[in-house]
């Protein structure tokens, strides 16, 4: 239900925390909100579990595919997070639904670009796993998340919605040069997380069967955006012998990465004000067709 707060409050999120740590068997007093953009993540006291609340009722679906992947990582020993074990998982609490991991333990040096380009090539050189994954599908989140916003005017939300049909159309005649495989489907360093024994991939959301290629792109599009130093992407192409930048389809990858960089804040903006400023920002830039513009992240 959408009050004058937003659907995704913080005293809405924490409650919700609190029936989904009851379920389980956790505490959930004095958590703390690590992230708040796509998901609402917390660190319970005590290091005891990440719980990762999905921040978007149009994209509560894929809940049950990271549950999938995860274990499928870590069956085929990828340096990823772990669900915590003795739950069932997904937790369905209430209206809200959400996945309890364990800690990553505090330590080790901070994730470098080839460390995600070696990840990237372990992942990509996997056979697919024996459960079904859909077919990559970049925009299918961006319409979900346009069709669930909060607090957008009619020009945005119709330009969005022409922006989409025009990459949709882009995206079917692009020619790829890697072949299809697994892919993370949002890889880029602030999706490692250092440990003592090494960085460790997290966030399956947008895990996929489909081009190399766009695993490539994040990081590559935050240089120019973020202003994330060129050495890093130049570490990545090292580490994974390929440079998305010099494809031709590189462009139309890097409209589809800005505009899921805008929008995935939509679902949660009047719930979440403090983005606000940024998501207008990302957006106009994105009209005006200023592609040199920095952006700064969402918090």
């Amino acid at each position: 239900m959408v009050t004058s707060e937003g659907r995704f409050s913080r005293d809405s999120l924490a409650a919700a925390l609190t029936l989904i740590c009851d379920q389980i068997g956790l505490e959930a007093t004095g958590a703390t909100l690590l992230r708040f953009t796509n998901n609402a993540v917390y660190r319970l006291v005590g290091d005891t579990a990440v719980v990762r609340i999905v921040g978007s009722h149009a994209l509560r679906h894929r809940v049950e595919k990271v549950v999938r992947v995860a274990a499928w990582f870590a069956e085929h020993e990828i340096p990823s997070v772990r669900l915590l074990a003795g739950v069932t998982q997904p937790v369905r609490a209430g209206e809200h639904l959400a996945t309890v991991w364990d800690v990553v333990p505090d330590g080790g040096r901070q994730p470098r670009g080839r460390d995600l380009g070696e990840l990237l090539k372990r992942i990509h050189n996997l056979a697919p796993p024996p459960f079904d994954l859909p077919a990559w599908d970049p925009l299918d989140d961006v319409l979900k998340r346009i069709d669930d916003a909060e607090d957008i005017s009619d020009d945005d939300h119709q330009f969005l919605l022409d922006t989409c049909e025009r990459l949709s159309e882009e995206l079917s005649g692009l020619n790829f040069e890697l072949p299809p495989a697994v892919l993370h489907g949002d890889a880029h360093l602030g999706n490692l997380i250092p440990s003592p024994d090494g960085p460790v991939l997290c966030d399956f959301d947008s895990t996929s069967l489909g081009p190399p290629e766009w695993d490539l792109t994040p990081v590559a599009v935050g240089v120019g955006r973020f202003g994330e130093p060129a050495r890093t992407y130049r570490e990545i192409v090292r580490a994974y012998g390929f440079d998305v930048t010099r494809w031709s389809g590189f462009r139309v990858l890097r409209e589809v990465r800005e505009l899921k960089l805008i929008t995935s804040v939509l679902p949660s903006v009047r719930s979440n004000p403090e983005v606000r400023p940024e998501l207008m920002r990302r957006l106009g830039d994105f009209r005006r067709g200023d592609t040199r513009a920095r952006w700064a992240r969402y918090t």
